[in-house]
């Protein structure tokens, strides 16, 4: 095992930051980073952006120049080692002269997967993967998610008051959290590659499910799924231009509805039956195919509760104002043993007024 010097971490921990400027835009590509350097001195700094631009090291070698020769690429993920709708990083690395890769982690996708590594060692490159590579990892929790699993990473956001309530039971609407954890949910939709949600939801509140807040995003895919086509073609997120909708149903939804649906531009895909519901299973499969990374999902007591049983929740992102609604409001889960579950707290901070929560499932295997 390479033994990395405080230098190593220092660039490695510098791409990491690199990286997360593509925090929101990368989609359905991983966000990566890159540094080329001489010791301590920095000679290029890079990072991909968006699909089909250029990926980082491409970046860096252009500010390095003819300094890359002999130097020290930090990457956080394996160089590409094949042509998608750019060039191999790998072999821009070796055409610059580098005498030595970096990498945090390597990349599962099964025309990298090791191949990048190999072609670099192969002509002499020093190759040492694995610093911070947790930090890396989970920076792409979403794409090793979908590459690994064949599913999303499912993110589902909650808010609740403190006897875990989420709304008033005749329907009232009625904001739970301030306007401070109202923005920084937006923040989480706009790092998803598709935005979740229940046809109970749509009629009950008629949300647009957009990202409304100031940063450059790739606007995400929004997913409704409705057994029995019941979503308003009035529906507002049906009337605008933010982004696609997808609608999944069941197979013996009605036709009619379907092309009443279909005609305000929706996609309709109807999955297998799972008891009453869709299988959410072969949702999960469903998006993975259309390249959803991290699948963020705003829902109701059901769906929320049904992902759980179902054993699909990876993170819950739960508000917690400081008020009460009492015992005859609605829950935040419908399904008893659903909720019967442990977590580990991931982070804790106030966001304005409210408390945020990020939980991960004790899953133990």
């Amino acid at each position: 095992m390479t033994a990395f010097s405080a230098i190593d971490h220092a660039h490695m921990a510098e791409a990491l930051r690199l990286a997360a400027r593509g925090l929101y835009t990368t989609t359905p590509n991983p966000r990566v980073g890159c540094v080329i350097a001489d010791g301590e001195r920095v000679l290029g700094r890079g990072f991909h952006e968006r699909a089909g631009d250029p990926h980082a090291e491409v970046f860096a070698l252009r500010e390095a120049a003819e300094s890359a020769r002999g130097a020290t690429a930090y990457v956080t993920l394996e160089p590409c080692a094949h042509h998608g709708r750019t060039p191999p990083c790998a072999d821009a690395l070796l055409r610059a002269g580098v005498a030595r890769v970096v990498a945090a982690i390597g990349d599962p996708f099964d025309r990298v997967a090791g191949e990048g590594f190999a072609r670099l060692r192969a002509a002499g490159v020093t190759v040492d993967p694995g610093l911070m590579a947790a930090a890396a990892r989970e920076l792409n929790i979403g794409f090793f998610s979908r590459i690994e699993r064949g599913r999303p990473w499912v993110r589902v956001k909650l808010a609740a008051t403190l006897d875990g309530r989420t709304a008033p039971m005749d329907g009232t609407r009625l904001a739970i959290t301030g306007a401070s954890a109202q923005r920084d949910g937006h923040r989480w939709r706009a790092r998803a590659s598709a935005i979740l949600t229940g046809v109970d939801t749509i009629i009950a509140d008629d949300p647009q499910l957009t990202v409304r807040i100031d940063v450059t995003h790739a606007a995400p895919l929004r997913v409704i799924a409705d057994t029995r086509l019941r979503t308003p073609p009035t529906a507002r997120l049906l009337h605008d231009a933010a982004s696609r909708v997808l609608i999944v149903c069941g197979e013996a939804a009605d036709g009619e509805r379907r092309r009443v649906l279909e005609s305000t531009g929706a996609e309709i895909i109807a999955l297998p039956m799972s008891g009453a519901r869709i299988d959410l299973h072969a949702l999960m499969s469903l998006l993975a195919q259309r390249q959803v990374n991290e699948l963020h999902v705003e829902a109701g007591a059901s769906l929320a509760g049904g992902l759980l049983r179902a054993d699909l929740v990876d993170e819950c992102v739960l508000y917690q104002a400081h008020r009460l609604l009492g015992p005859a409001a609605r829950p935040l889960f419908v399904d008893a043993l659903a909720a019967m579950m442990d977590w580990n707290l991931v982070d804790e901070r106030r966001i304005g007024p409210d408390r945020r929560l990020v939980l991960r499932p004790d899953r133990k295997d």
